[in-house]
């Protein structure tokens, strides 16, 4: 193996741990900013979703209260019109999810299970707790998720799910009298929760974090090298008159061009000696 190519692997093994240790800090940076993002999604997510409750509650329910006395309609409950939103906007974002995790309800398609009972037992258990973020392993990959605790402050909940009798009939006879009974007021019977995929946030990190490092790497490693193996190519080839190699800055490769230019130089003066 020529020396220059052994100076050359010396050089960028030495430049490569370097970027390494560089990498894995703007790694970490990257990866912060994608968790900030998708936190700010999921709470954009969330807020949407308060909205259409308030929206249904304010002006749907209202409107629906006379013929609430002969069938019981889905669409008048905030909960209901929540997750029809956001169903309809899966269609788009399929991994993107919100369901109002609840451990009794009384549809049961909104009944918490595995790690949302955990989530819903948080807020149980931490009566000031108004939010929670954490992460979790889904079919897609990863997911950060964003919950808030649903908590019973409107006694107007109650007249659905304190007890059997006082439930209307319409209520019963759509779900029936096993679920949904029990609540009192300020109890936290479930948790809002939002998740959100760290897929698309993270593969812009890593298309920034490739790209920073393929500039720093051609500007500070490869394209100096390889300027300074072709004045060496030069030289070899009996170039004498070839320029030096430019030694600015304090680096490693600025203090290989220096030797370099001083070898080149007392080779130049041993050959005239011969002369």
């Amino acid at each position: 193996m020529k020396l220059l190519l052994k100076v050359n692997l010396v050089l960028v093994i030495v430049f490569l741990m370097g970027l390494a240790a560089s990498y894995k800090v703007a790694n970490g940076l990257l990866l912060e900013n994608a968790r900030l993002e998708i936190q700010e999604n999921a709470r954009i997510m969330m807020e949407s979703a308060l909205a259409v409750r308030t929206y249904t509650s304010k002006q749907i329910n209202p409107l629906l209260k006379t013929q609430m006395r002969y069938q019981f309609l889905p669409q008048s409950v905030a909960a209901y019109s929540a997750t029809e939103y956001f169903n309809n906007l899966r269609q788009k974002f399929p991994d993107y999810a919100y369901k109002e995790a609840t451990l009794n309800p009384t549809n049961p398609r909104d009944r918490a299970v595995d790690w949302e009972v955990d989530v819903v037992n948080h807020f149980r258990e931490n009566g000031d707790a108004k939010e929670l973020v954490g992460e979790r392993e889904g079919g897609t990959g990863k997911t950060l998720y964003l919950a808030r605790p649903l908590r019973i402050l409107d006694e107007a909940c109650l007249q659905c799910h304190s007890s059997v009798d006082a439930a209307p009939q319409t209520v019963i006879d759509k779900y029936g009298s096993a679920n949904g009974f029990g609540w009192q007021l300020k109890d936290v019977v479930g948790a809002q929760i939002v998740s959100v995929p760290y897929e698309l946030p993270l593969k812009r990190a890593n298309v920034v974090l490739t790209n920073f490092v393929n500039i720093m790497l051609a500007t500070m490693v490869v394209r100096r090298v390889r300027k300074l193996a072709a004045i060496a190519d030069q030289v070899s080839m009996g170039t004498m008159d070839a320029p030096d190699f430019p030694t600015r800055g304090g680096d490693d490769i600025a203090a290989l061009g220096q030797s370099f230019n001083r070898m080149r130089r007392s080779l130049v003066e041993a050959l005239n000696m011969l002369q």
